[in-house]
């Protein structure tokens, strides 16, 4: 694909115009928020639209964002009873980032992990950040080829990111501390 082809995002107001486009696409629901006071601006997205406006993204010749570089995952807090999920793509044809955000809401009960699409079929690199935030956060990720811990032993108990975790004192007879 060649920018002027495409009309690239190098001579557009890229995150008005990525709003715009997905606006047009999926309809105002798609976006639930805007975070412009940061770094980076960053778009909240529907949850149950995740992937068809990741892969929209990846697909479409005014944004082509052909890499997701990091997979991030916060806790909003015990009070909040929400964790966001953090997506940062990349286009490197057009020299372009864009964040998006997911917030999912989380009971905190251990049977009930908070759940998402995964975006592993847009994106490959998806498969080892997905399995990062499930192993320190656990965030299911609906529909991922192979969603089990990455750093942590199999069978540890609980997710050390959480804000409500509980640091164990051993594990099998080792003391941790």
């Amino acid at each position: 694909m060649e920018n002027s082809e495409a009309g690239s995002l190098s001579n557009m107001e890229s995150f008005g115009k990525i709003r715009t486009l997905l606006i047009n696409r999926f309809g105002e629901s798609v976006i639930v928020a805007e975070a412009q006071d940061g770094l980076q601006p960053a778009l909240f997205i529907t949850p149950e639209q995740l992937t068809e406006v990741c892969r929209f993204l990846r697909d479409h010749e005014a944004t082509y964002f052909d890499f997701l570089s990091c997979i991030s995952a916060v806790d909003d807090g015990i009070v909040a009873g929400t964790f966001t999920v953090v997506y940062h793509l990349a286009s490197i044809p057009y020299k372009q980032q864009l964040t998006l955000k997911v917030r999912i809401a989380n009971d905190r009960h251990p049977d009930h992990l908070p759940a998402l699409p995964s975006v592993s079929s847009v994106w490959r690199t998806a498969d080892w950040h997905e399995r990062e935030a499930f192993d320190l956060m656990g965030i299911f990720f609906e529909n991922h080829p192979d969603l089990r811990r990455i750093l942590l032993p199999d069978d540890w108990e609980g997710y050390p990111l959480r804000k409500d975790y509980q640091e164990a004192e051993t594990y099998h007879g080792i003391a941790i501390k």
